[in-house]
C-alpha cells in the first residue's frame, strides 16, 4: 500500500492469538494504533490486503440560495435555513479567530463554484453506516465468501480489496459501503434541491462489483481503473492513475503459472521504465547528431541517455533526463489548455491530470499545428525546449553525477525533526538512493511509497514476506527504531511472523 512516509511509520505489526481455550485462532499482518484489529494479512485461512480506488465517494451539490435571504438555501421539501456551527481557532501567541461552518441537509458548505454559487460535500464518511469496524471480521473469515462480504459492509474509504484463501480461490471487490446515486451520475457538481437527484440509502454487498476465481486465475490492482462500463458508472472516477503500473504488474503475473513468495516479491521490485521507452526514443530523436553537435551539454545527455539502462536505478542519469523530458513536454503541450481552463476557473490543475498521458503523446507525434502551444514556432522548438529544460534540471556542470537517485533520495522524517534543530539525527531514517519511480511496480518517491511490502499465501505465514519502511518501535532509543529499514531500501525479504518474544508486556484489567 502507497502512503506518505513519516516516522514512526503509520503501520504496526501485529500477530494476534485468541481463542476460548479450545479453539485458538490467529491473525497476523499490520495495524493502526489505536484500531483493534489487523487491517490487512493472513488468518490462516484467508490472506487480504487493499490498494487505493480511486472512485468517486464523495459529490458537491451547488445550492441555490433565495435571493431575498441569503441564509436559506432551497431543499427537497421547502426552502430550509443554513444550520450554523461556530469554530475557535486559538492562535498561539496571537488573538483567537471564529470559523462559521455553514450546515445543509447533505452536508458542509466548503466552497463556492467559478460562478460564485456555494457547495455543499456530500461524502460518505459523514455517514454512520460508512464508519464501522467491520472490518474485524476478516480475521474470523474462513473463505473468500466470507471476506469480500466483510470487506463491502466495513466502514472504511472504499478499497480496492483483494483476497485469497487456503484452497487456492481469489477475490476482488471494492471494500467500504457504497452510495445509492439516483438522477445523475456523479462527474459534476449539481443542484439536488429539487430532490431528482440524490443519494438513496447504500448499496448492499451483492451489489457491488466482484470478481471471483477469473478464468485467467490472476487478479492485480495499483489504483488504476478496474471495472468499465454500467460497473465504472456505479464507482465513478475520483481520478485513477494511469494504468501503466496495472499493466507491468498483470505482464509480470503472466510470465508463470506458479510463483514463491521471493519470486512475488520481484514484481513489486520492479523498476523497468516501460512507460518510458518511447520517450526516451523520442528524446534521441530531438537530440539528433546535429542538433547535440554545437553544444556539449546536449551531446552529454545524448550519450547518457542512450545509456539509461531502461529503468529507474539509482545509478542512471539517463532515466532521469528522459523522466524529466517527459514532464517538461506534458507541461508545455497542455500549458495554452490550462490557460483557457483557468480563466474560467482558478482552480482548475489540467496539467497534472492522471490521464493525460494518451492524449500528450498523440499530439507530440501527430503534431497538429492548432494545438501548438503559441510560444513556440513549431513542435520541434517545443520538443527541443523541453529536452534543454529536462537537462537544465540537473543543475551546471557535468551531468552524469546527477543521478536518479541524487533525485530520489529518501526524506523519511519526524515530526519533531522538523521543530528541534538537529534533531534530524537521531529521529529521522538516513537519507538514502531510492530506485523506482510512480508509473512502475516499485513505486517511490522520496516522502511516499511503498509503507509495506506484503506476501503471504494463507496457511503458509511461516514462508511470508513482510518489509516496511522505519522500525517497529516508535522510541528513538530503542533498538527496533529503525531494524528492518535496511532491508526495505535495498528490497531483501524478511519474515512475515514475528521471531521470539523480546519483551513482553501484561496488562491486567481490573487489578
Amino acid at each position: 500500500m502507497h502512503l506518505g512516509h513519516s516516522v514512526p511509520n503509520v503501520w504496526y505489526r501485529a500477530f494476534l492469538v485468541w481463542g476460548d481455550g479450545q479453539t485458538a485462532r490467529r491473525a497476523a499482518g499490520v495495524t493502526l494504533p489505536g484500531v483493534p484489529l489487523v487491517v490487512a494479512g493472513s488468518n490462516g485461512h484467508v490472506a487480504w490486503g487493499f490498494t487505493n480506488s480511486y472512485g468517486d465517494w464523495q459529490d458537491l451539490v451547488v445550492l441555490e440560495v433565495d435571493g431575498s435571504d441569503p441564509d436559506r438555501y432551497r431543499a427537497p421539501g421547502g426552502p430550509r435555513r443554513f444550520e450554523h456551527v461556530r469554530e475557535v481557532l486559538h492562535v498561539k501567541g496571537g488573538a483567537d479567530e471564529a470559523l462559521d461552518v455553514a450546515l445543509t441537509v447533505w452536508g458542509p458548505v466548503v466552497d463556492r463554484d467559478h460562478l460564485g454559487r456555494p457547495r455543499a460535500l456530500r461524502w460518505t464518511a459523514h455517514d454512520e453506516r460508512a464508519v464501522n469496524l467491520n472490518l474485524m471480521l476478516l480475521e474470523r473469515a474462513g473463505g473468500i465468501e466470507e471476506a469480500l462480504r466483510a470487506a463491502n459492509v466495513s466502514g472504511i474509504p472504499p478499497q480496492n480489496f483483494l483476497c485469497a484463501d487456503d484452497r487456492g480461490r481469489i477475490g476482488w471487490t471494492i471494500a467500504g459501503v457504497l452510495p445509492r446515486r439516483v438522477g445523475f451520475h456523479g462527474r459534476l457538481p449539481t443542484s439536488w434541491a429539487d430532490g431528482e437527484r440524490r443519494w438513496d440509502g447504500w448499496r448492499e454487498p451483492g451489489e457491488t462489483p466482484r470478481i471471483v476465481d477469473p478464468p485467467e486465475g490472476l487478479l492485480w490492482t495499483a489504483n488504476a481503473r478496474t471495472v468499465s462500463g454500467a460497473e465504472l458508472d456505479l464507482l465513478g472516477d475520483g481520478g485513477v492513475w494511469l494504468g501503466a503500473r496495472a499493466r507491468q504488474i498483470r505482464d509480470d503475473l503472466r510470465t508463470r503459472e506458479k510463483w514463491t513468495e521471493r519470486e512475488l516479491l520481484a514484481v513489486q521490485l520492479d523498476d523497468r521504465a516501460l512507460l518510458l521507452e518511447r520517450w526516451q526514443r523520442l528524446l534521441l530523436e530531438v537530440l539528433a547528431p546535429g542538433v547535440a553537435a554545437g553544444d556539449a551539454r546536449r551531446a552529454e545527455a545524448r550519450r547518457l541517455v542512450e545509456a539509461w539502462g531502461g529503468r529507474a536505478a539509482v545509478e542512471s542519469t539517463g532515466y532521469r533526463i528522459v523522466r524529466n523530458f517527459r514532464v517538461a513536454t506534458m507541461e508545455s503541450v497542455l500549458e495554452p489548455f490550462d490557460g483557457q481552463f483557468r480563466s474560467h476557473d482558478p482552480l482548475f490543475a489540467g496539467s497534472y491530470l492522471t490521464q493525460a498521458e494518451g492524449p500528450v503523446w498523440r499530439l507530440v507525434s501527430e503534431r497538429p499545428q492548432h494545438l501548438l502551444n503559441p510560444r513556440y514556432g513549431s513542435w520541434g522548438d517545443l520538443l527541443i525546449a523541453a529536452a534543454d529544460e529536462a537537462v537544465r534540471e540537473l543543475g551546471s556542470g557535468d551531468l552524469a553525477p546527477h543521478t536518479w537517485g541524487e533525485r530520489n533520495t529518501s526524506e523519511i522524517r519526524h515530526p519533531l525533526s522538523q521543530a528541534i534543530p538537529l534533531a534530524g539525527r537521531f529521529l529521522d531514517m538516513p537519507a538514502d538512493p531510492l530506485p523506482g519511480d510512480e508509473h512502475m511496480p516499485r513505486f517511490q518517491a522520496p516522502s511516499a511509497g511503498a509503507s509495506e511490502r506484503l506476501v503471504v499465501s494463507p496457511g503458509r505465514e511461516s514462508e511470508g514476506i513482510f518489509e516496511m519502511p522505519g522500525g517497529q518501535s516508535g522510541h528513538p532509543l530503542s533498538s527496533f527504531y529503525r531494524a528492518g529499514h535496511g532491508a526495505w531500501v535495498r528490497g531483501e525479504p524478511t519474515p512475515f511472523l514475528p521471531g521470539p518474544a523480546v519483551h513482553a508486556l501484561t496488562l491486567a484489567p481490573g487489578r
